[in-house]
């Protein structure tokens, strides 16, 4: 690429589209192995990265060229921008697929790609710092027309304005780290004591995970949901969605299963938000794959933040929209247009994806170790995301996701028979897995009949026979 034209600029959105022959993928696990497969089906060329620990990963064996990044630690290996950017310029790459955690949203990382004059394949780095701050992303979802949890305009700065904020709002409140996520820096509080006990609280949590102490306040919503629109956009200016998802069986803030469409949501509320996400998508100047992220609880939504690269969960859309994602970020990064609008797109049946974490099921301890036995289930509708075969060392020093599970059906009652069946057929030995936990869901009446909402699963979990 010429040093003159960096993507996302409107130089870049007015040249010829360009053609990647090289993409370094700066990710590990299933998601590496993801993004290699779509490049392969482009003709495109890829570049593995990997620690000394998983030097015998599937997509390190997969790939054209690997390049060892470092130790074990991620801050050593996938968090470090300078060997990533040097194995990227060793090897020729014109660009770079970050996938999801990691550097996926670290805007400095992006522009240090740009820097380098290697295209980063995902949305510009102003855009990627602008949402990665909760005050400011919540600013700017105002500004581009999404609707809003009430709560505090911007930072909370002390325990007597917490206060003060909160007698405004009304209790219970939610004080939240403004560089925040994963539920770290989080704090409910339902009364004035309470409210300065968790602003200490989530200042000093923010600092220790984000080396940012600043929080904000919103309105504590009681029984939410959790719903997720996938939006698309190029660098011309059109911008679609795909759709929603619902993520709200979390634990710990931490998403298990997800589900499209939401069994909560009626015809006209999907395509209320759904438009309302597009709309925002492009009055932001945002390009290449994102999500909105919202509560919704009573027939209203409200922005929580804006997810700046590939999901976790996106096969989910992908299996009702026949979109290959992957593909589509990558063809947004060369310039391409989108070639299709809002009415084009077509949504087919329902799709679950189950997260398969070597944890024990019910504790939740991590489960590192060696794949003894490996059958990974199959039949009509079923797609799994792993990287994992016999023999391979599933390492202890990363998330505990080792597989999605993913099934589509023409309806949602097709969709849990397929899924139950073909967790019946999942076999993985030598560590513990969630595989336990995703049967024990599939015969949960809340979760069967779609009457679930965040705060759920929780006390599934410990309850040996939840309502």
């Amino acid at each position: 690429m010429s040093a003159a034209v960096l993507p996302g600029s409107k130089a870049a959105a007015e040249r010829a589209p360009i053609r990647f022959e090289k993409v370094l993928i700066a990710n590990r696990g299933e998601i590496a192995l993801r993004i290699l497969r779509a490049c392969r089906e482009m003709g495109i060329r890829t570049v593995a990265v990997h620690s000394t620990a998983d030097a015998e990963a599937m997509h390190v064996r997969l790939a054209d060229e690997s390049v060892c990044i470092g130790p074990p630690s991620a801050r050593e290996s996938y968090l470090n921008k300078a060997a990533l950017l040097a194995a990227a310029t060793i090897t020729g790459c014109d660009a770079v697929h970050p996938g999801y955690g990691f550097l996926s949203e670290n805007a400095d990382f992006a522009e240090m790609v740009q820097d380098h004059h290697i295209t980063f394949i995902g949305p510009p780095p102003r855009l990627i710092r602008k949402m990665g701050d909760k005050i400011a992303a919540k600013q700017a979802a105002a500004e581009a027309g999404l609707p809003c949890v009430p709560g505090s305009d911007g930072a909370v700065e002390s325990a007597d304005d917490a206060v003060a904020r909160a007698e405004e709002i009304g209790y219970p409140v939610l004080i939240k780290a403004a560089a925040g996520g994963g539920g770290r820096g989080m704090k409910v509080a339902d009364s004035a004591a309470a409210v300065t006990e968790a602003w200490r609280t989530a200042r000093t949590e923010a600092l220790a995970a984000f080396g940012h102490a600043e929080v904000y306040m919103e309105k504590y919503l009681a029984n939410p949901r959790h719903i997720e629109v996938q939006v698309l956009a190029d660098m011309h200016g059109t911008a679609v969605h795909l759709g929603e998802r619902d993520c709200s069986l979390q634990r710990k803030h931490q998403k298990v299963l997800e589900e499209a469409p939401s069994p909560a949501l009626t015809t006209e509320e999907r395509e209320r938000i759904g438009a309302v996400a597009a709309t925002a998508t492009r009055n932001l100047g945002y390009y290449n794959a994102g999500t909105m992220e919202f509560l919704y609880e009573n027939g209203h939504f409200y922005f929580m933040e804006m997810n700046t690269r590939l999901q976790v969960e996106h096969p989910v859309t992908e299996m009702i929209t026949t979109l290959d994602l992957v593909k589509e970020q990558i063809r947004i990064a060369q310039g391409e247009r989108l070639g299709y609008t809002q009415d084009d797109i077509r949504f087919y049946g329902h799709a679950i994806e189950c997260r398969i974490n070597a944890e024990h099921p019910v504790t939740f301890a991590p489960s590192p170790g060696t794949i003894g036995r490996y059958h990974a289930p199959g039949g009509m509708g079923v797609r799994v995301e792993s990287g994992l075969y016999t023999g391979l060392k599933v390492p202890p020093h990363y998330d505990g996701m080792i597989a999605k599970l993913v099934v589509h059906g023409a309806n949602r009652q097709e969709c849990l028979m397929r899924l139950s069946r073909a967790l019946g057929e999942y076999v993985i030995e030598g560590v513990e897995t969630t595989i336990p936990l995703h049967q024990r869901l599939m015969k949960a009446p809340r979760f069967v009949s779609g009457d679930y909402d965040i705060r759920w699963l929780e006390q599934f979990v410990t309850d040996p026979d939840p309502a």
